[in-house]
């Protein structure tokens, strides 16, 4: 990592290659034809702020930290552009969930832990698919697949 930017190589041409490529990839995301992250950008943010504090239930829920929410923004800045935009909530054990809803048979929860734990739950047609996967630079394969599997014909 570079500057806060994941690297795969390591010249001064890569590094330059990586910082274009993401200036432009943001570029696109706050643009009207693919301003999804401002949208969610406040939904994170409103759902930290309205969870920040021990009890935000008043069931004794624990507060949402600020590496949830720097793991949660990550996620979603690492997003594929074009995939559909998750809707945000919070749990009572501080974990912030990602979910995709399309149908009632077709359903992806994402909850991101503030150790960069992602622990998922699936409901794609007839069958259950969980599990839990370290989250560290990138998306791991197996939440990508499921978010296209949810929005599959």
């Amino acid at each position: 990592m570079t500057n806060g930017l994941i690297t795969r190589g390591f010249s001064e041409t890569a590094q330059f290659i990586e910082k274009t490529t993401s200036q432009g990839r943001r570029h696109l995301k706050q643009s009207n034809a693919f301003g999804i992250e401002s949208t969610l950008g406040d939904e994170l943010a409103t759902v930290g702020e309205e969870c920040r504090q021990p009890n935000w239930d008043g069931f004794q829920a624990l507060p949402v930290t600020q590496d949830t929410l720097r793991n949660a923004y990550l996620f979603l800045e690492l997003l594929p552009l074009g995939f559909p935009a998750p809707s945000i909530g919070a749990e009572p054990d501080g974990h912030l969930t990602l979910e995709w809803h399309r149908a009632p048979r077709r359903t992806l929860s994402v909850s991101v832990s503030p150790d960069g734990d992602l622990h998922y739950a699936a409901l794609v047609g007839p069958n259950r698919v969980y599990g839990t996967e370290a989250f560290v630079d990138e998306i791991p394969d197996t939440i990508i697949a499921l978010i296209r599997r949810i929005y599959s014909a």
